[in-house]
């Protein structure tokens, strides 16, 4: 089945395990975010230097979108401008804040300054995917669905964007998760599910089995 305006594709990383539109693509639950981040990176098999450099909220929201976008060039079917990203999370750039405010103490480190900022996440995605158009990071202190289908509809429906990366993505306390999707104005892909908050909560709160 095919919808206009539908999410065709979507990645769930959570409790170590990464799904990726409905097939676990990647487990290793106990292993600690460092290893868990290297592993998957190695397993997509991607070069991408720049990556050992980033934050780990960073890492996070990068690795999610690679898997959601393995199969698929954005810049292959839109213009830059016709594409966005939106994702929130409970504890903004916390993790980079307290590691950036422990290296003061003795001398503060560019390398953490900079992401020091949840919307620096957004910029290595944009770089990386060539994406030039609406983009935002919102804080909640859990991930609103209702609000989230509201906004990215929003943005297709009124200011022109075609496809929009939106989700959830957060790291705190050695604990990460992250739930990206992708919106398409129009999508004929196998995968096609109507966009409304019920089907972003089924995705979002899929319990694992095994």
């Amino acid at each position: 089945m095919s919808f206009d305006k539908a999410i065709s594709g979507y990645v769930l990383i959570k409790e170590g395990r990464v799904m990726y539109n409905d097939v676990v693509l990647f487990q290793l639950p106990d292993a600690a975010p460092a290893i868990f981040f290297n592993e998957l990176y190695n397993a997509l098999h991607i070069n991408y230097p720049k990556f050992f450099k980033m934050d780990n909220l960073c890492k996070t929201v990068f690795l999610a979108t690679e898997v959601l976008l393995k199969d698929r060039s954005l810049t292959g079917k839109y213009k830059a401008e016709e594409t966005g990203i939106v994702f929130s999370n409970a504890n903004s750039s916390i993790d980079a804040d307290v590691r950036y405010y422990q290296s003061s103490m003795l001398a503060p480190s560019p390398a953490l300054f900079v992401y020091t900022l949840p919307n620096v996440a957004i910029g290595e995605l944009c770089i990386r995917h060539g994406i030039k158009g609406e983009t935002a990071c919102f804080v909640f202190d859990i991930f609103d669905s209702v609000f989230q289908a509201w906004y990215v509809d929003m943005l297709l429906d009124t200011i022109g964007t075609k496809a929009c990366i939106s989700g959830w993505a957060d790291f705190c306390d050695e604990k990460f998760e992250a739930f990206f999707y992708l919106l398409e104005a129009e999508t004929d892909n196998k995968l096609s599910i109507k966009h409304n908050s019920e089907n972003i909560d089924k995705l979002y709160n899929h319990v694992w089995t095994s």
